[in-house]
């Protein structure tokens, strides 16, 4: 691997980077809290609690592999 491969790949993943985090700032500004979705747990107890975000991390997973699948198919062209 050359210098100018490694420069693209480092391009490529600090746009997915900034797509992905105007994604998830979009959809807090337009209502859908990401981390407080239906189906995340949150245990609450007096001294302490425990969150697992299990469907904020579906959908993020999901979104993630569709724009990495989305790129690939982009740049093997």
């Amino acid at each position: 691997m050359n210098i100018a491969n490694l420069a693209k790949y480092l391009m490529i993943i600090g746009f997915v980077i900034i797509v992905v985090g105007a994604i998830i700032f979009g959809l807090t500004k337009i209502g859908i809290p990401l981390g407080k979705l239906t189906g995340d747990i949150q245990i609450k107890k007096e001294k302490f609690g425990i969150y697992f975000p299990i469907v904020t991390s579906i959908v993020i997973s999901i979104v993630l592999t569709l724009l990495i699948n989305l790129f690939i198919w982009i740049f093997r062209r």
